[in-house]
């Protein structure tokens, strides 16, 4: 099965092909790297920007209003936030157009910890995205989930958000991507690029179909009748392996996986949660002003009388940055234990 970033790739030359992506363009994003996460390897529209996050998005947004379907890439969202004026303005033009002016462009940027990447590598953007109005926000999980959200993100008129957990960009899916080959060894030799020497080389593209994942429709990954746990990105799979975990102890979660952030899929959500009576929201960013309160008040005002036990938030510790050592990171960011510790308190009530 692809990794994740196999993923992406396959997505885009997708979009090349099919959807009327002309510019992919970024720091790097270009011949000969193809992105630093080898994201845009042996893609044809791809180009290197400058070192100027306002200057991509800048372009990215008037490429959009001249009609063109951008896919522009932001290196590591910690340096994205010097756009948030530029994000604003591509938000609210097409309402402030009354439809007039459409804003196609997809801005891609890897999220999150999980790689060492200390106080400069690490950061979530998911809740302070989620102020800026007018976007869609996406988030995958997995491979598969990966493709079909950026082939739905260029689809729509919309600006939209496509973040990617970076510490989940090597690890393969579970479902084959429609037209990728059997075996990755194969996928490898067709579009990985080679170390060395790349002028004269060529990606050879599988014939891919399209798995019609739409945006605004979140996943049940496991089905349970106690807790509801919604997470995304990087915390999805660690989420999964500790409501496993829990099962051996009588704990039944059902899993949701909301892979579109806004708009979010409220009935999935509320569905669940008037199910199970409980509900954790489990991701990587900071606990202060954390995108979970949004999922956390909803589901307070709109399925109180079926609570059992407090709506609970497990996130980030509320600290300037991630540590560069294993052991603080593994303290900031939610773990497996600490997910399994939350899910018995939550049952025990």
């Amino acid at each position: 099965m692809a990794t994740l970033s196999q993923a992406i790739r396959m997505a885009l030359h997708f979009g090349e092909e099919n959807l009327g992506v002309m510019d992919i363009f970024g720091e790097d994003v270009g011949p000969p790297l193809g992105g630093v996460f080898t994201c845009t390897q042996g893609l044809k529209t791809t180009w290197n920007s400058p070192l100027d996050e306002r200057g991509i998005v800048g372009c990215a947004f008037g490429l959009a209003l001249a009609g063109c379907k951008p896919v522009a890439e932001i290196q590591f969202s910690d340096y994205i936030f010097n756009t948030i004026d530029l994000l604003k303005l591509c938000g609210n033009t097409l309402w402030c157009s009354n439809g007039q002016w459409p804003v196609p462009m997809v801005i891609m940027t890897p999220v999150g910890a999980g790689i060492h990447g200390s106080i400069y590598h690490s950061h979530s953007f998911e809740a302070i995205m989620s102020h800026v109005q007018g976007w869609k926000i996406v988030m995958p999980s997995n491979s598969l989930d990966a493709y079909g959200l950026m082939l739905s993100a260029i689809r729509d008129p919309n600006p939209v958000m496509y973040l990617i957990p970076k510490a989940l960009l090597r690890v393969q899916g579970e479902e084959k991507i429609p037209g990728e080959p059997a075996e990755l060894r194969e996928l490898n030799k067709m579009i990985d690029a080679p170390l060395g020497d790349r002028t004269k080389w060529k990606a050879k593209w599988p014939e891919l179909g399209d798995p019609e994942i739409p945006l605004g429709k979140a996943k049940i990954c496991m089905v349970g009748t106690q807790v509801t746990v919604i997470s995304y990105g990087r915390m999805l799979p660690v989420c999964m392996n500790a409501a496993a975990e829990a099962s051996k102890e009588g704990i039944s979660c059902e899993v949701i996986d909301l892979r579109t952030l806004y708009p979010y899929d409220q009935e999935t959500i509320f569905a669940s949660v008037k199910k199970t009576g409980r509900i954790l929201v489990v991701n990587e960013d900071t606990e202060l002003t954390n995108y979970g309160e949004h999922i956390l008040r909803r589901v307070t005002e709109d399925c109180f009388y079926h609570l059992e036990s407090p709506p609970t938030l497990l996130a980030a510790a509320n600290v300037p940055g991630v540590g560069l050592a294993e052991n603080l990171e593994n303290n900031t960011i939610p773990q497996p234990s600490h997910i399994l510790d939350a899910l018995r308190k939550i049952t025990a009530k």
